[in-house]
């Protein structure tokens, strides 16, 4: 093969061409400091963000003064959740995620571990769903905060997040959702899921790498969210410094691009998926599929082939780029985390793998690369 087929596209995604052209101008021509609107350049610049901050907004049911950019989903999590926390009266109090969240979301509720929060780790089911009603048992009189994601990045399982956003409404209790993954590959509105904090990432969705938002519902604004940094008082004190305009750009179009695709990108990712899957079985009859049947994000397959040494395979799979599980954890001698939480053994989880279709695979790749694949397992088999 000389051609590299790219079924990665959950660990980070191309920028959009038409994303790419709208950013350009943004790295030398319009050079302005948006802060500084005293002269045409940083006037140009700061329309070009409200700009963006709008067409984010849009993307998710919001207002476009509830977004505050930041350098994505990592940076947003972060900050939703220990700004929630610092911000918090008492020295302490009780966190509710899941076991299957990204490490973005897990490594800081450890670290206010170590400070002497509660956190409650919900196992999903074996499909890796988090029931809601879980939650809701969860949800003591010291709860603060509820963090769900709204599908999972390593298996596709979307989580029953307006379920949820019911729960933690009634409990007067603050829920973050980790959107990542949903953007741009589902239906996203921050007002029928009641999700108070919500983070986006460029990367995932055919835009920038190193550009993101943090969706802060209005309400819980003021006075609720202890910023990280300190300095010029930009993104209403709560994200300061130097906005970069050219991936703010960049993530404002691609947000409006997954909005205006989603319907037909949905259909069209689907079906690739199917015939992925038709395919790899019958190179690999004892194949396993992790994930939920239904409740799935398009494009995601996530399969185990039982007995298959998961580094060998992609090893000889150099022409097919896929993943065993976060790209945030590649290399790791450990299974993965999700797997593990969903039941499934080691030997099992290090045979699993994730291919991930996007919006510039094509019918022709999906055969290829299945075709790869039944012969790297004939050899390794």
């Amino acid at each position: 093969m000389s051609k590299l087929i790219y079924l990665d596209n959950n660990s980070t995604t191309p920028v959009d061409p038409l994303v790419f052209e709208e950013m350009k101008p943004y790295f030398s021509e319009v050079c302005g400091n948006p802060s500084n609107q005293h002269h045409a350049a940083g006037s140009r610049a700061a329309r070009a963000v409200e700009k963006a901050r709008s067409q984010v907004a849009a993307a998710i049911g919001a207002e476009p003064e509830s977004i505050v950019f930041t350098s994505g989903a990592t940076e947003s999590n972060n900050l939703a959740i220990l700004g929630t926390c610092r911000a918090h009266p008492a020295p302490v109090g009780h966190i509710v995620t899941s076991a299957i969240e990204h490490k973005a979301v897990l490594e800081p509720c450890r670290h206010l571990e170590s400070m002497g929060w509660n956190v409650t780790y919900l196992r999903p089911d074996g499909q890796g769903l988090v029931n809601w009603q879980a939650v809701d048992a969860a949800i003591t009189p010291q709860t603060l905060l509820v963090s769900i994601m709204a599908a999972n990045n390593e298996v596709g399982t979307i989580q029953e997040v307006e379920k949820i956003g019911k729960v933690c409404a009634h409990h007067g209790v603050v829920f973050h959702c980790d959107a990542a993954q949903a953007l741009g590959r589902m239906a996203i509105n921050v007002d029928e899921w009641q999700v108070d904090l919500l983070s986006l990432s460029g990367h995932k969705a055919y835009g920038p790498k190193g550009a993101g938002a943090l969706y802060i519902r209005e309400k819980r604004k003021a006075g609720s969210l202890t910023p990280l940094c300190f300095g010029g008082g930009q993104e209403a004190g709560i994200r300061p410094g130097t906005l970069p305009v050219p991936g703010i750009v960049g993530l404002g179009i691609a947000c409006a691009l997954a909005s205006q695709r989603l319907s037909d990108e949905v259909g069209r990712l689907h079906a690739l998926r199917r015939n992925l899957l038709e395919r790899l079985a019958k190179s690999c009859p004892d194949l396993l599929v992790h994930g939920h049947p239904s409740r799935s994000l398009p494009g995601l397959l996530s399969v185990a082939f039982p007995g298959v040494d998961g580094d060998q395979f992609l090893f000889a799979l150099r022409d097919v780029a896929i993943s065993q599980g976060s790209a945030c954890t590649a290399g790791s001698p450990e299974p993965s985390h999700v797997l593990t939480a969903l039941g499934v053994g080691y030997d099992l989880a290090r045979s699993s793998f994730r291919f991930g279709i996007g919006r510039f695979t094509t019918h022709e790749d999906i055969e290829t690369a299945a075709t790869e694949v039944a012969r790297v397992l004939d050899i390794l088999r």
